[in-house]
């Protein structure tokens, strides 16, 4: 006989994230106002990514899995930032091109 219960979050946890995603919204768009030079864009993507973990760990019930479930999750957010990797050196590294000059 199994004992697996399902996880059931108590709904001031969705009321306690429902506000962080409310402040970081609030906060990502303060931030679009503010000029930090060349960290416009690394701030705005730290606030995307803090607003993504919380969505990624909450409300797909990531936290409460096995080991396994966290190890991929991370394995997909390591591949896509390893495509972004590629690509922005790709991007970055077009200076030779003579059509870029």
């Amino acid at each position: 006989m199994s004992s697996n219960h399902p996880h059931i979050t108590p709904l001031k946890t969705y009321f306690a994230v429902f506000a962080t995603l409310i402040v970081g919204t609030w906060l990502t768009y303060w931030v679009a106002y503010k000029d930090f030079g060349w960290l416009n864009t690394p701030v705005a993507m730290a606030i995307a990514i803090v607003k993504a973990g919380v969505v990624v760990l909450y409300f797909m019930h990531v936290k409460w899995q096995s080991k396994l479930t966290m190890m991929f999750a991370a394995g997909g957010f390591i591949w896509l930032f390893t495509l972004f990797a590629f690509t922005l050196q790709d991007y970055w590294t077009r200076d030779w091109m003579p059509i870029y000059k």
